[in-house]
């Protein structure tokens, strides 16, 4: 079985050849209707379960488990930069995904996961979402379904399998294992989970809020491997040749050189410092019982929960969520050069990132970011937004952050497709790529950052 081919195959049936989009929807909806929720802000104490550590200066648990926040500076020429609290939570979780072949086609065991801080309750996750706090039963519950699989994943097909890096503007170093595993034998479907094609998942994206940022990140990790004996047949699903030719072009290895190249440089050649620190050391922030805030406009701040979700491995509890002060945008340009759909990316950084720089989208502006602060580039992607019909937009979706840290976090996720000639001359560190070498560079732990591995989640056969 060439699995890539039927990846694609998959990819193309939007209709399901076990559950029907209309299955999916009303299995969502149902879910909503009968499951109990509720989420309450309420006044932090500091001294309760959740307490601030004088020790350390960090806010942490009685059992010293899931995550701390901590606060964090970076300095240039001993100037504060830049400050903010960060999550820590030095433990790499589980992102997995069982695919099966059934009836013929491949199919993805999805969950409809509810996360504290959810815009909309229910989202669609991957088969297991789970902390290793979560699997080593931490918080004294139940262990996460369908965990046996991937801690015995070694016996299955493996399609993937990568540490990769969480959101480094909110998380301090932050990583999980990214894996979809291949299963033939029988797997019991609870009620939680749901058997969907490629291209229905595709099709959820396209909707508001549904598919969560952990499934979007898993999925861009699915391998594009095809044999010449499959390349012809796999070509006739293809509508758009350019975008074919982006996926299954050979890798071009020049340009990874030359964008190793320049992750590496900034890796050596970085300037400022950065350290971690007490979170009453934050100058910039002051800290009540009810949030813990920026005295200037910022994209969040800290917030205390307390949450009741039904069905849970722990039905009841409280914690601290990074509560979102608006929409975010995260983008980038697409164009056709010689035959083939390219896409610009660049450096980037962020305060909590793991190795102080990955392979990002043009853009990655917050809600308070100023246009006056903006590169050229930035400022001409958000002018071709403003003005942009639907058909140069490649994909245009309001989708979720990670609920089980962030509070209603939303970000607007833009492929818009460009003339090459209408840019101006790339800077150094930016580059237009095919899917090919994105693919392949996805590879490397800690190299593709999240948001840029959404945005490739979102691509679709057209």
């Amino acid at each position: 079985m060439d699995i890539t081919y039927e990846i694609i195959r998959s990819w193309k049936d939007t209709d399901g050849n076990v559950n029907s989009m209309q299955d999916i929807m009303n299995w969502i909806e149902e879910r909503k209707k009968n499951l109990h929720v509720n989420i309450e802000k309420v006044d932090f104490s500091y001294n309760g379960f959740w307490y601030y550590d004088e020790n350390t200066g960090y806010i942490r648990n009685e059992n010293n488990s899931f995550f701390q926040l901590a606060g964090y500076q970076e300095i240039e020429n001993d100037r504060i930069i830049g400050e903010q609290p960060l999550i820590i939570q030095n433990e790499i979780g589980y992102l997995g995904i069982i695919c099966k072949m059934i009836d013929g086609e491949l199919n993805f065991l999805m969950q409809a996961k509810i996360e504290p801080g959810n815009v909309n309750v229910i989202q669609l996750s991957p088969t297991i979402q789970a902390t290793k706090s979560n699997f080593t039963r931490q918080h004294g519950g139940q262990s996460p379904d369908y965990l046996n699989y991937f801690i015995n994943s070694s016996r299955t097909r493996i399609l993937a399998d990568q540490i990769q890096s969480e959101q480094a503007s909110r998380f301090y170093k932050k990583r999980n294992r990214n894996i979809i595993i291949l299963i033939e034998e029988d797997v019991p479907v609870l009620d939680s989970h749901r058997w969907m094609t490629l291209g229905q998942i595709k099709e959820c994206m396209k909707m508001d809020n549904l598919v969560n940022m952990d499934t979007r990140t898993v999925i861009s990790c699915l391998p594009f491997d095809l044999t010449d004996i499959s390349m012809k047949e796999a070509g006739k699903l293809f509508n758009d040749e350019a975008l074919f030719g982006s996926i299954f072009c050979e890798p071009d290895k020049d340009a990874e050189r030359r964008i190793f190249n320049a992750l590496n440089d900034r890796k050596m050649f970085r300037r400022d410092k950065s350290r971690l620190l007490p979170l009453r050391s934050l100058k910039g922030w002051k800290m009540t019982d009810k949030e813990i805030v920026c005295r200037t406009p910022y994209d969040f701040k800290v917030i205390y929960c307390r949450i009741e979700i039904e069905g849970r491995e722990v039905n009841y509890w409280e914690q601290p969520l990074f509560e979102a002060c608006g929409i975010s945008v995260i983008g980038t340009f697409s164009c056709v050069s010689g035959g083939v759909r390219k896409y610009l990316v660049r450096v980037s950084e962020e305060m909590g990132c793991f190795d102080t720089a990955e392979l990002g989208p043009l853009v990655q502006l917050g809600p308070t970011a100023d246009r006056k602060s903006m590169t050229e580039l930035e400022k001409l992607f958000m002018d071709k937004l403003e003005k942009a019909d639907e058909n140069r937009k490649e994909a245009d979706v309001i989708l979720s952050e990670e609920g089980g840290r962030f509070y209603h976090e939303q970000n607007r996720n833009v492929l818009l497709e460009i003339d090459e000639k209408e840019l101006p001359a790339l800077p150094a560190d930016h580059f237009f790529v095919d899917l090919a070498t994105l693919n392949d560079m996805i590879r490397f732990n800690n190299c593709v950052n999240i948001q840029l591995r959404n945005l490739i989640s979102l691509i679709t056969i057209k």
